[in-house]
């Protein structure tokens, strides 16, 4: 399960799918999504969904990219999808975020443990 989420991790933005990923982990698909969630607490799309998330809450935070590129970069198929998926996720729509966060002068693992959004 730890090699799936670490490839999950690293290739957050790339189109990854339960049977490529149930195969880094050894198992099958179907037991690859119930030890997954019983380990993390979270199903693996989930997963994938509020990391790349994470990362777009640091982009909109640290560049002055637009939301759609943002969007592409991390993973997602349409603005639409990624508007939803990080008001579900963060509370607030992702223009709403850049408006209210501003730039921290502290290193970025602080700032992503203090401003990780809740499963």
């Amino acid at each position: 399960m730890l090699r799936a989420r670490d490839a999950m991790d690293r290739a957050y933005a790339q189109p990854l799918d339960v049977p490529a990923l149930a195969a880094i982990a050894h198992v099958s698909p179907a037991h690859f999504t119930r030890t997954f969630r019983a380990t993390f607490g979270e199903t693996p799309h989930r997963y994938l969904q509020r990391r790349r998330v994470e990362r777009a809450m640091f982009l909109l935070r640290e560049t002055d990219r637009s939301v759609t590129d943002i969007c592409f970069e991390v993973g997602f198929g349409s603005p639409g999808t990624f508007s939803r998926t990080f008001s579900d996720i963060v509370g607030r729509s992702p223009r709403t975020y850049r408006k209210e966060a501003t730039p921290t002068g502290v290193p970025t693992c602080f700032t992503m443990a203090w401003t990780r959004p809740s499963a």
